[in-house]
């Protein structure tokens, strides 16, 4: 599955800063793990955490955890290609 432009630019150089105030409270584990798909509509109001882009050539399973607008906590999965390829 290809993960569009978009969700990468929203998701891409701004959240890593994010992602590394820390990591998910414990109470995380009751909120269900959402699969994106083309049609997710996404509400963004404060990243929580994300997982690291693994450093290998290929399709790499993500996780972010947000709050919505209206405060509620969600767990995003996704796919994004890993930081190992190489052009040259």
């Amino acid at each position: 599955m290809k993960t569009p432009i978009a969700l990468l630019a929203l998701f891409g150089f701004s959240t890593v800063a994010m992602a590394q105030e820390g990591t998910a409270p414990v109470q995380d584990q009751h909120v269900p793990v959402e699969q994106y798909t083309y049609s997710t509509h996404l509400d963004v109001a404060k990243m929580i955490s994300q997982t690291e882009v693994a450093d290998v050539c290929g399709v790499v399973a993500m996780r972010m955890t947000y709050e919505d607008s209206q405060g509620k906590r969600h767990i995003l999965a996704y796919e994004v290609m890993g930081t190992g390829c190489s052009n040259g």
